[in-house]
């Protein structure tokens, strides 16, 4: 469990100090609360280079818990991948994660990979601005 995930102020500032850690040009997310115990992070975050990743996040601030969330990576207006939480108990490649998972070309929708990085006790929004990032410096390499 993370304090992080304990209370909407303390989330909100976790999530602010992200954009200033990483190559963040703009973004719309917002954290607000559906009731006492449980609140919504969406948006986009803009990077660098044409990337974006849109966000939405269900968190329980009594458990400390993301409990449902859904991340997608664009380059431009193409979506590169996503991430989420959506089990898929039929599928034996996924049982080490589950129900954590990402989905990748080709057949974006069926393609499916554990996805070890995402988590449910702690936030998952500096994993995914880490790996955007890492695509970003690829991809600018010659």
């Amino acid at each position: 469990m993370s304090d992080v995930l304990k209370s909407l102020e303390a989330y909100s500032r976790y999530v602010a100090d992200l954009m200033n850690r990483f190559a963040v040009e703009k973004s719309t997310v917002t954290v607000w609360s559906i009731s006492k115990y449980m609140g919504i992070a969406e948006g986009e975050i803009f990077v660098g280079g044409g990337y974006r990743l849109r966000i939405r996040e269900e968190i329980d601030f009594t458990e400390g818990m993301i409990v449902s969330y859904g991340y997608e990576a664009y380059y431009e207006d193409k979506r590169l991948y996503w991430y989420d939480d959506f089990p898929h108990p039929n599928d034996p490649t996924l049982a080490e994660t589950y129900p954590h998972h990402k989905h990748v070309p080709p057949n974006i929708k069926r393609n499916r990979q554990p996805a070890p990085n995402m988590k449910f006790e702690r936030p998952n929004l500096a994993e995914l601005l880490k790996e955007i990032d890492e695509i970003r410096q690829r991809k600018r390499q010659p």
